[in-house]
Formats: structure tokens, C-alpha cells, sequence
């Protein structure tokens, strides 16, 4: 899950709150869990921020730790709740980026929560919840 609020733990640094879900609940030993995590650090662009903490970084730095955080389970699905909600267009758009890429790359599913319509027009499929009714658009091409 990547939330639109990021949910980083103020008191961990980055790499720790990559590998805390890992270590804790997965059981994974601390140098893999910190492997993976330098790795999808690395995979969004902020690896060279891994010992600072989340106050440190800006939103859209923040918004790439929650991915990698989501990523280090390995997942076949991804659910994120506005996840460019909180960030300028210009972090908003190297978010989708990675999303893109992850889809194209690792075949992940992505599900978006999103009242943008710009955010919507990027995906493969709409679907629309108005008034409790699901409306829901065709496959458009190969996004």
C-alpha cells in the first residue's frame, strides 16, 4: 500500500523504514532486508538518502520511500491511495513514472485511488465510482 500521507516513521531513518516490515513481520534477516531496500532506493532515485530522515526530504522523496517501502515484499499488486495527491506536478509526474516503469518492468498491477483526472487518464483502465454506482471505462491501449 503507498498512502497519499506517506505513513513514514518520523524517528526511523529511510533505510529503516524500508526494512521494517521486512525484518519484523517477514522475519527476513537485517542485511537482506537492507540489500532490498538499498536496492529499491536506488530502483526511485533516492539511495543516497537512506540514513536521513523523513522530515529531512521533500514530499515527492518522501512519496518514493513509500514505494520502495511497498516494493520490498516483492507484491504482485500495489494499492496507492492519492499518491500524487501531496506533491507538485513536477514530483507528481516522476511518481507516475515509477509507477509506469514498474508495471512495464515487473508486471506489478497498480490500483489508484485518484480524483485527478489527469493522474486517471495515464492508466489502462477508469473505473468510476459515482453516487455508490461503478462506472467503469474499456482497456485503452498499451499504458
Amino acid at each position: 500500500m503507498v498512502f497519499q500521507s506517506f505513513n513514514l516513521f518520523p524517528h526511523l531513518t529511510i533505510r529503516d523504514n524500508v526494512t521494517l516490515g521486512p525484518v519484523k513481520v517477514r522475519k527476513l534477516k537485517k542485511a537482506e532486508a537492507e540489500k532490498r531496500a538499498m536496492d529499491l532506493l536506488e530502483r526511485v532515485g533516492i539511495a543516497n538518502q537512506a540514513e536521513k530522515y523523513p522530515a529531512q526530504l521533500s514530499g515527492g522523496q518522501q512519496q518514493r520511500v513509500a514505494i520502495a517501502r511497498a516494493l520490498v515484499t516483492e507484491p504482485s499488486i500495489i494499492l496507492a491511495d492519492e499518491p500524487t495527491g501531496n506533491l507538485d506536478s513536477h514530483s507528481g509526474e516522476e511518481i507516475m513514472r515509477i509507477f509506469h516503469d514498474l508495471n512495464a518492468e515487473r508486471g506489478i498491477t497498480i490500483v489508484f485511488v485518484t480524483h485527478d483526472p489527469d493522474i486517471a487518464a495515464e492508466t489502462r483502465r477508469v473505473i468510476r465510482i459515482h453516487d455508490g454506482r461503478i462506472d467503469s471505462d474499456e482497456l485503452r491501449g498499451n499504458r
